[in-house]
């Protein structure tokens, strides 16, 4: 069986939406697990969303291009879960969440702790942007 194939099984047979490099590299050697990586985001069967992090995809029944399998934010809560990173929901989200604030916020922006995180978490144009506590004071 070749590499593609067993990769393509291991992918297919996995709950969530994301998947880790790491997760397929004892498959093969890493140049071998990263050409084939490369061809399943050329041919549609996964999209990139940070480096060594991929989403499966499906077929849009509209216009019949590869999208994203999950949301925008159940892609990157994953990502962040599978990565080790803990996370709350944004200032603004809270404020939101709490009833202080009728607006709506638009971006993705969470809340990293006392941590600093610097990985770009990316799907088609929306980007994950992150805020920590390290000077805020809550009131």
């Amino acid at each position: 069986m070749k590499l593609e194939d067993r990769i393509v099984r291991s992918i297919s047979q996995r709950k969530g939406p994301v998947i880790l490099r790491s997760e397929v590299a004892p498959l093969g050697s890493p140049a071998q697990v990263g050409r084939v990586l490369l061809k399943l985001v050329s041919d549609g069967k996964l999209v990139r969303v940070s480096k060594g992090v991929f989403a499966k995809t499906e077929i849009n029944k509209f216009t019949g291009t590869p999208t994203p399998a999950a949301t925008f934010e159940v892609i990157a809560a994953e990502t962040l879960r599978k990565l080790g990173i803990e996370i709350t929901p944004g200032w603004l989200a809270r404020e939101y969440n709490n009833g202080r604030s009728t607006q709506i916020p638009m971006d993705s922006i969470v809340n990293t702790g006392k941590r600093r995180i610097r990985r770009k978490i990316q799907v088609g144009r929306r980007t994950v942007k992150y805020e920590n506590d390290h000077k805020r004071v809550e009131v």
